[in-house]
């Protein structure tokens, strides 16, 4: 399965990011906002990486042992081996709250265009020409380029199926079918859910040159004004390269909100005012775009 991922730890890194260094970043230039916003967003995605939990992958090795055991006749070790794998679930089986799944893997990977939506407009006119040439192989190799996100997949461990498997295959085990007891541990050792995430680089680096916009706004219109443009250019990027399109709830609730603070930047409204309705737009965009925790699980 594999998804867009907006959660509650991404809202963190959209909305609290900017506040971590005010003192240092107020004079960076917008590229350097972005990469920082990118560096962020990275080492937060590192940092939350979800907890393999100890047991699964204990289970998983038992059974594993199991599958030897039988094939070298060891049928007595076999079936101690998988008692012990059901027995390192049992605390998780017994909680009153028995999750779905069991994470047993998880990786991170960044890929990350660093171009402007010019530039992403640019390589998909060279892809459609080499299309046209039928090079198709080249064409491919240009498509991979066009990515800017961050990858989470988490492998984990079904708990709806895993655990009767073993059931089953101790019954075998016994009855002395370990033939049987065997083809169910194989199966039950390739059954695994997969789950991958993306978080969309250009709406984090948009956010976050928004936030800083907000910052130096009263000190600093030009920069704040140079700020919203690269904003507006990263939400480009991102409907250029597929992570939004133009009528989605996103796409429009970003634009409008860019579009309303460079009004306000360029007016003579007070700063306050300003950073007030920033804030209050920055809340309501947050809620409306981002799920809740509970929607994601």
């Amino acid at each position: 399965m594999k998804k867009i991922l907006l959660s509650t730890f991404v809202a963190s890194l959209l909305f609290t990011s900017a506040t971590a260094d005010t003192n240092t970043s107020k004079n960076l230039s917008s590229k350097e906002v972005s990469t920082h916003a990118t560096k962020v967003a990275t080492k937060k995605a590192k940092d939350n990486k979800v907890e393999l939990v100890k047991e699964a992958l204990e289970s998983l090795e038992l059974s594993a042992k199991a599958v030897k055991q039988i094939d070298s006749k060891k049928i007595d070790e076999a079936k101690k081996s998988v008692q012990e794998a059901l027995g390192k679930l049992e605390s998780i089986l017994a909680s009153e709250k028995v999750p779905k799944v069991l994470p047993i893997d998880n990786q991170i990977v960044v890929k990350n265009f660093v171009g402007t939506s010019k530039d992403v407009e640019a390589v998909l006119d060279k892809v459609k020409k080499l299309l046209d040439s039928g090079k198709v192989q080249e064409a491919g190799e240009l498509l991979i380029s066009l990515q800017s996100e961050i990858d989470i997949t988490i492998v984990s461990l079904p708990l709806v199926s895993y655990p009767d498997a073993l059931k089953l295959a101790s019954k075998y085990l016994i009855e002395n079918q370990a033939t049987k007891a065997k083809g169910v541990l194989a199966i039950a050792l390739n059954t695994f859910v997969k789950d991958e995430q993306i978080i969309p680089i250009p709406l984090i680096n948009s956010l976050e040159l928004v936030s800083k916009a907000s910052e130096i706004a009263k000190d600093d219109k030009e920069q704040a004004l140079k700020h919203l443009e690269w904003a507006k250019d990263e939400l480009l990027k991102a409907e250029a390269l597929g992570y939004v399109s133009s009528s989605s709830t996103t796409y429009k609730q970003v634009g409008e909100l860019i579009e309303n603070i460079e009004k306000e930047v360029k007016g003579d409204n007070k700063a306050e005012k300003l950073f007030k309705e920033l804030t209050e737009k920055l809340k309501d965009f947050k809620n409306k775009i981002l799920p809740t925790e509970n929607k994601n699980k």
